[in-house]
């Protein structure tokens, strides 16, 4: 029996209507950015998998860096202990990390790092007698898919059934160049009338809205707001982390720095699940005292387990070689070119990049998981490319080690795509 077919007896698969999509490919090998399913067919994973093996996939390196680590020390429980691999980690990451940052709690996921710096925000002001109860968000954001995440994300789709269970939150549009004042403005009447704990963003790129670039400038003056007026700052860095959007961390493009960054995906290199909520010592401090109640009892089993975390001090250091980094100029340039090349198309609403990320939109309507996106996700699987469109948006996160020619077979797979539109 075929694998894809012993995976239907007992296994629910995530965003998926398994009425209408009985069947997922059963994929049996992977290495740089070629996965490989059970027919022995490839496909180029032009989305590094969710935009977590960014140094490809079975890594030599990374392997051998988590191989010499599994036969030292496996998993020790975090709150009574401590090892080397995160003290490592910890004096790694503060290095590459926005100025300001200098505490690294460990989460298991994205929306877990999420969870933690929402909990961080609220006990910050609970600690010093003081009840926040609001947090203020982008609209079409995405945080995750646990109750605090989904509160602050804006995305129906997902959060439909659950809404009547979610936090406060308010929402701002993403700033576009032209509507500073408005979100000023709100941002002001939201002070007014809530007890802002904090605002939660994911810096310069809105990842499942759409791949939504927005302003640089408009995010600035925001968390100049956030910051003059006592309002924590919450940089989801989830996807934008590690080197995509051309600098170690998307928080790198804008002058005020935040508070509290999360981390996930990349971190680990899609190796070993883990992730980092991080923040300044001024946050940390406000943790501290004789009562033992106001410490941070927050805690997953798996914190800092020590192979999760000595894959990714391989991983860092892999981002900062010279060889990475040139990659990353080298796919970005590629990039550029290729938006021009296709931005006049008749088929092509709108087109953008920004570091190894690249995404249009197309000038058709679709619906997110709707029967037109699911025919043009199995296009580009045919003609083995793994592409994961967003509705209408048809983006590429692709490896920092792809070739040249399976980034252009890519972009020509793309174009063929727009001709069968």
């Amino acid at each position: 029996m075929k694998l894809k077919e012993r995976d239907q007896k007992h296994l629910w698969h995530p965003l998926k209507q398994h009425q209408l999509q009985p069947e997922s490919m059963a994929i049996v090998k992977a290495k740089g950015c070629v996965l490989t399913d059970e027919n022995g067919k490839e496909y180029i994973d032009a989305i590094s998998s969710w935009y977590t093996c960014m140094f490809g996939h079975c890594n030599d390196y990374i392997i051998e860096k988590t191989y010499q680590q599994m036969q030292q020390l496996d998993q020790i429980m975090f709150s009574d202990f401590t090892h080397e691999p995160a003290v490592k980690l910890s004096e790694e990451l503060i290095k590459i990390l926005p100025k300001g940052q200098n505490r690294i709690f460990f989460n298991d996921n994205g929306s877990t790092a999420v969870e933690a710096a929402i909990k961080m925000a609220l006990q910050y002001y609970f600690n010093q007698g003081e009840k926040r109860n609001t947090f203020i968000a982008f609209e079409g954001g995405f945080h995750g898919d646990t109750f605090g995440a989904m509160s602050v994300s804006g995305l129906s789709v997902y959060n439909g059934p659950f809404e009547d269970f979610l936090m406060d939150v308010k929402r701002i549009p993403v700033p576009n160049g032209e509507n500073r004042n408005e979100i000023l403005s709100l941002l002001k009447q939201y002070h007014q009338e809530e007890k802002i704990a904090g605002f939660i963003y994911e810096p310069l790129i809105q990842g499942a809205a759409g791949m939504k670039i927005h302003d640089a400038e408009g995010l600035h003056t925001i968390l100049d707001y956030c910051k003059t007026n006592d309002i924590l700052t919450i940089a989801d860095e989830v996807m934008t982390g590690f080197g995509k959007t051309g600098k170690f961390f998307a928080s790198d493009h804008i002058p005020t720095k935040p508070d509290i960054i999360c981390l996930s995906k990349a971190l680990t290199v899609g190796l070993i699940p883990m992730a980092i909520t991080s923040c300044t010592e001024k946050i940390y401090e406000a943790f501290l005292s004789n009562d033992i109640s106001k410490g941070f009892f927050h805690c997953h089993t798996y914190s800092a387990n020590p192979i999760a975390c000595a894959t990714a001090i391989a991983g860092i250091e892999l981002l900062q070689t010279e060889e990475i980094q040139n990659s990353i100029l080298r796919i970005s340039r590629m990039h550029s070119d290729f938006k021009n090349e296709i931005k006049n198309h008749s088929k092509v609403l709108s087109v953008r990049n920004m570091g190894v990320i690249f995404a249009l939109d197309l000038n058709v309507k679709m619906e997110r998981y709707g029967d037109l996106r699911d025919k043009l996700l199995q296009f580009f699987m045919d003609r083995g490319i793994f592409l994961r469109p967003l509705g209408n948006t048809i983006y590429i996160q692709v490896p920092y080690v792809i070739s040249d020619d399976q980034l252009k077979r890519i972009y020509q797979t793309i174009k063929e795509s727009l001709g069968q539109l």
